[in-house]
C-alpha cells in the first residue's frame, strides 16, 4: 500500500517545530522507521509531516553528575557502540542488539522509539526498568516526566500535540548497580512475544530497589510490583518461586497474533528466572 497524502516541512528549530505542530494533524518525523510503516499501511494519516532532524542539540549523549542524558535523535547504532552507554546505562546496552535489523538501528532514533510508545518495543521497558524521565519541549516551556507516568495507553503517551520529546535521562550506573534483560521473539530482530527488562541495586542483605518491566505483555511497559516484592531482600530459591507466583496477578496479557495469554504468561516467568541470574552479577 502506499500512504495517504502528506505535507512536509522541515523544522529550524524547536519553537518553529511548536508553530508547525500546532496545525491540524502534524506529526514528527524523527527516524521514521516506525512512522513510515503506519503511514504505508494507512494506520495513520496525517496532513504534514514535521521533520526534526536538523534541529541542533537533539544528538548528544551526555553525563550530567549522577544522571545520562540521550538526546531524542541519538540514533540506535550510535547508542550501540557508545562507550558511555555501555558504562552508565548498561540495561539499554544489553537492549540495543534486539532492536531491529542494523538498517533499521542506523536510521531509528531513542527519542522516536520512547515517544511511539510500542507496548512491544524493548526501550520503553528500559526506561521504566530504570526509572528514568522523559524530557519534553513545548509551547509552554519545557518539563520532566517520569517514565512511571509518561506511558498512558496503547500508542498513548504524556505528549501533547505540540510537544517534541527532546531527550531521556536516567540514573547513572554505580558499582551497586545490577540490570539484566531477555525476550522471546520468533526470530531475531522481530518484536518480542514476551520480554523483561530489570534493574536493581546489590546490598549486602541481597538486592534492593528492584524494577522489573515487562514487555509484550499489555497495552504499555508493565512494572511487575509484586515480583519485585519478592525478589527483594535475601535471594534464594523461594523468592523466586514467590516472584514467578506473583507474576499471576502482575501480568494480565490478552491473546494476540504472537501468543496465548497463558503461553505468555509462562514465558514471563521462564524470562524472570534468567533475569535474576543476571541481576545475581555484578556489571561490566
Amino acid at each position: 500500500m502506499k500512504p495517504a497524502p502528506f505535507g512536509y516541512a522541515k523544522a529550524r528549530s524547536l519553537e518553529h517545530a511548536f508553530e508547525l505542530l500546532g496545525s491540524s494533524e502534524a506529526r514528527v518525523l524523527a527516524g521514521g522507521q516506525s512512522l513510515m510503516a503506519t503511514l504505508n499501511m494507512r494506520l495513520s494519516a496525517p496532513r504534514l509531516l514535521v521533520d526534526i532532524n536538523q534541529i541542533e542539540g537533539l544528538s548528544n549523549i551526555t553525563r550530567r553528575g549522577g544522571a545520562l542524558e540521550i538526546g531524542a535523535l541519538v540514533r540506535h547504532a550510535q547508542a550501540e557502540s557508545s562507550e558511555l552507554i555501555a558504562r552508565d546505562a548498561p540495561l539499554i546496552a544489553l537492549a540495543m542488539p534486539h532492536i531491529g535489523h542494523p538498517a533499521i538501528r542506523n536510521r531509528g532514533t531513542i527519542g522516536g522509539s520512547i515517544a511511539f510508545a510500542d507496548p512491544a518495543a524493548e526501550l520503553p521497558a528500559c526506561l521504566l526498568a530504570l526509572g528514568g524521565e522523559v524530557e519534553i519541549a513545548g509551547p509552554d516551556g519545557r518539563r520532566s516526566v517520569k517514565a512511571d507516568e509518561f506511558f498512558k495507553g496503547l500508542f498513548d503517551t504524556a505528549l501533547l500535540p505540540a510537544d517534541v520529546l527532546t531527550a531521556i535521562r536516567i540514573p547513572a550506573a554505580t558499582p551497586e548497580t545490577r540490570v539484566g534483560f531477555a525476550e522471546f521473539s520468533r526470530r531475531l530482530g522481530d518484536y518480542a512475544m514476551v520480554g523483561l527488562a530489570a534493574c536493581a541495586r546489590a546490598y549486602p542483605q541481597g538486592l534492593g530497589d528492584v524494577r522489573l518491566a515487562y514487555f509484550g505483555v499489555g497495552a504499555t511497559p508493565q512494572r511487575a510490583r509484586g515480583a519485585e516484592v519478592a525478589l527483594t531482600g535475601a535471594a534464594g530459591e523461594a523468592s523466586v518461586d514467590k516472584a514467578i507466583a506473583a507474576l499471576q496477578h502482575d501480568l494480565d496479557p490478552s491473546d494476540d497474533v504472537q501468543a496465548t495469554a497463558k503461553l505468555k504468561k509462562h514465558l514471563a516467568g521462564v524470562l524472570l528466572k534468567r533475569v535474576i541470574r543476571q541481576l545475581a552479577e555484578p556489571q561490566g
